[in-house]
């Protein structure tokens, strides 16, 4: 059995994005070394900053394509460090709602204000219209998968 040509493009671009993720994260833990967190917590941190509302563990696995199992141990350590706090869910007694704490607000605003100026700096290089196809692919991607 062959890969369509299309089949071979599309694992070419997997293996792409598997390498990219892999960059993203050692580049985000250096770009935020100095702030404490790691991209595993960043990536939460966003996730409950760009929600509109509280998010429960399985919410946020979801929305970052995570275990629940390693989303729960991620929230586990950022409640520690008094970054999240969990709230009573309406909707189901065991499974708690999760927010950002004051300090997890800080902390992600701190996050952004170095991510802003870096990809932005790596947006000039790449053309709009290409950022919107590779966008559009990804997501299709991403709805096909989930």
């Amino acid at each position: 059995m062959q890969h369509t040509q299309k089949g071979s493009k599309l694992t070419e671009v997997f293996l792409e994005v598997f390498k990219l993720n892999g960059l993203l994260v050692t580049t985000g833990d250096q770009l935020i070394k100095d702030l404490g967190v790691t991209s595993a917590r960043w990536k939460v941190l966003g996730a409950l900053s760009y929600n509109e509302s509280t998010m429960t563990v399985p919410d946020i696995a979801r929305a970052m394509g995570q275990t629940r199992q390693a989303i729960q141990r991620l929230v586990n350590e950022m409640m520690d460090d008094e970054l999240l706090e969990t709230l009573d869910n309406p909707k189901h007694r065991r499974a708690k709602l999760i927010r950002l704490t004051h300090k997890g607000q800080e902390t992600f605003r701190k996050v952004m204000e170095k991510q802003i100026p870096w990809v932005n700096a790596m947006a000039q290089e790449i053309k709009e219209e290409d950022l919107n196809s590779v966008a559009a692919t990804l997501k299709l991607l991403n709805d096909y998968l989930s």
